[in-house]
């Protein structure tokens, strides 16, 4: 067995050394990578923010349509009936103002309170004769500086 003492590299030391050099990465490399994960991360947290937004305006939308169906029955349980002696008729617009604080139904914690306005809207319709109403609700209600309504509409015949 030989053993070599030397002070003098032997002549494949500074090929080892670019072996190495080679499998690490450059920064280049790892500049790349961290902006590829940054943007990743970006897009997934713009995702669930988008997500959280349309929940919110979902359940705007729907507290609305709902304080809409309220004024719409409360329209439908008005009395109108034309053959009494005398005639009554409370389903007219006057009956039902323009309220515009209505608050809407949803989860509120401290000063959030959403608001939004109904205006109901009633018209006499003939049709052969035979009296009937529309009767139409809409709520009008604001989402992050935007305004937005909810419409629904119905006919009505007198009371028998």
């Amino acid at each position: 067995m030989k053993i070599r003492t030397s002070s003098q590299p032997s002549a494949d030391a500074p090929r080892r050394r670019c072996g190495l050099s080679q499998k690490a990465f450059t920064l280049a490399e790892v500049v790349i990578a961290m902006a590829i994960t940054v943007m990743s991360l970006a897009g997934v947290i713009m995702g669930y923010i988008l997500a959280i937004r349309q929940a919110e305006w979902s359940a705007y939308s729907l507290a609305a349509q709902s304080l809409a169906t309220q004024r719409l029955e409360q329209t439908r349980a008005a009395k109108w009936d034309p053959r009494a002696s005398p005639p009554v008729d409370e389903v007219v617009a006057n009956n039902f103002p323009t309220v515009p604080t209505n608050v809407l139904d949803m989860p509120v914690s401290g000063t959030n309170m959403a608001y939004a306005t109904n205006f109901t809207t009633i018209s006499d319709v003939t049709n052969g004769g035979y009296p009937l109403k529309l009767i139409r609700v809409d709520c009008v209600w604001s989402f992050r500086e935007r305004v937005f309504s909810n419409t629904i509409a119905t006919y009505r015949a007198p009371d028998q």
